[in-house]
């Protein structure tokens, strides 16, 4: 492997090298990952951003599907940017906030209300809303709106439900212990680790 950022010529036919260069003679070869800039690393967990902003919502509100309302029809939307668009349609005027020109956006973090849960600390704080509303919905809510018809399993978050949709109910691989697996590459693997093989 090449230590050098730069990269290096290599002549593909020695006897031809005093000759006239053509297009194919030489052959560049870029080596990769030299990059100058500095990657952002992640922060490791338990040690928060000093400069966020702390953000805990009510559980109601994290419950909720449909925060903003059409005043005008009553249709629902879990964005304010698209309920603005929304009224579009109704021929009202759309105006979305904007941030004064000097003032920057400050990065928001998110605890979860409940004070016995671990992510109620701002050290272990999620990053986004719709990572705090799914850890609400299935740690705290007991509500598991979506179940499955083909087994008795139930899901508080409709992601979980549709990726369970996927595997449920397919064959699966199995092992000669008598163990299924969803995925051939689990049961390959776990083929050699098996007890009784």
């Amino acid at each position: 492997m090449l230590s050098s950022c730069a990269p290096t010529t290599a002549v593909l036919h020695p006897e031809a090298a005093a000759g006239p260069p053509e297009p194919f003679r030489s052959l560049q070869i870029a080596t990769g990952g030299c990059a100058t800039g500095a990657k952002k690393k992640r922060r490791p967990a338990g040690t928060p951003d000093p400069d966020a902003e702390v953000v805990s919502l009510s559980p109601r509100t994290l419950l909720e599907s449909d925060r903003y309302v059409c005043e005008i029809c009553g249709q629902g939307f879990q964005r304010d940017q698209n309920l603005q668009m929304h009224r579009r349609r109704h021929k009202v005027p759309w105006k979305l906030l904007k941030r004064e020109a000097g003032e920057a956006a400050r990065k928001r973090v998110f605890v979860c209300p409940e004070p016995s849960c671990l992510h109620h600390d701002p050290a272990h704080a999620l990053g986004d809303l719709v990572g705090i509303k799914k850890h609400f919905r299935r740690k705290h809510s007991g509500h598991r709106q979506w179940a499955c018809a083909r087994c008795s399993k139930a899901y508080a978050v409709h992601s979980d439900y549709k990726a369970h949709l996927k595997t449920c109910g397919t064959r699966g691989h199995t092992c000669d212990c008598g163990r299924v697996f969803s995925r051939y590459d689990r049961c390959y693997y776990y083929y050699y680790c098996c007890p009784t093989t």
